[in-house]
């Protein structure tokens, strides 16, 4: 699948998001094992969009969509929804589920850092699992770059492995998530996929998320945080 044709051009210094870290997800194997790994629940999706009010003719773009059960499900139910996602494999999958439901989501090779949404602004932006790909830098200037997509009084929608515990307490709540999140090859991600977010990826604490989401000019309406390794920011665009 060639560059989606919305995106912005980039000068060269542009953090280059086309080869993320973390799991190698260059086949149709690893998409399709991620998938499994994830626990893809179109319930729990169906969740999540009755929480933001998406429904027939709402305006949803997924950033990072991976492979792509949020913006099926919201198709499904009527809304116009855009998948977007730097991996060819992750999109080719997307699209293959969406056909088996009948809908049409509109699917964009490309990333946080040069999607340029066109059409009308959009009711609702989300991301699952995904802006720790970026340095944090970077993380400030997706979250402007889905700002700027978003209508104002529109829905922002985050989840990621975010840190809630003390930078001192560090080690140890790691050592736990790793300790007890890794599962068995095959039946999950492992214990070494969980040692390699913490070495190699880019997730941070949650009062520095929190501080690029206000900079950004959205305003927090709930977090919560169920792990002190996870945590969920709903916001508005002021």
């Amino acid at each position: 699948m060639p560059r989606s044709e919305t995106t912005h051009p980039r000068p060269v210094w542009y953090f280059f998001e086309y080869a993320p870290v973390g799991i190698d997800l260059g086949s149709k194997a690893a998409v399709a094992a991620y998938d499994r790994n994830q626990g893809t629940d179109p319930h729990v999706d169906d969740e999540l969009l009755d929480r933001l009010s998406v429904s027939e003719g709402t305006q949803l773009v997924d950033l990072a969509c991976g492979t792509g059960s949020l913006a099926v499900q919201a198709a499904r139910r009527g809304a116009v929804a855009h998948g977007v996602d730097v991996s060819e494999e992750m999109l080719a999958f997307a699209k293959a589920r969406a056909d088996r439901f009948g809908v049409a989501p509109q699917w964009h090779h490309a990333g946080f850092l040069d999607y340029a949404h066109q059409g009308p602004l959009a009711d609702v932006v989300t991301t699952k699992s995904a802006l720790h790909q970026l340095p944090d830098f970077w993380k400030q200037r997706a979250l402007i770059n889905a700002a700027g997509m978003l209508r104002p009084g529109g829905a922002f929608y985050l989840w990621d492995v975010i840190f809630s515990f003390e930078p001192s307490s560090a080690d140890t709540h790691l050592q736990q998530w790793i300790d007890t999140a890794g599962r068995p090859e095959g039946e999950g991600f492992t214990r070494a996929d969980f040692e390699a977010h913490v070495r190699e990826e880019f997730s941070t604490y949650s009062w520095i998320v929190e501080g690029m989401l206000r900079r950004t000019g959205f305003d927090i309406v709930s977090r919560d945080f169920p792990r002190p390794t996870h945590a969920e920011f709903c916001c508005r665009r002021r």
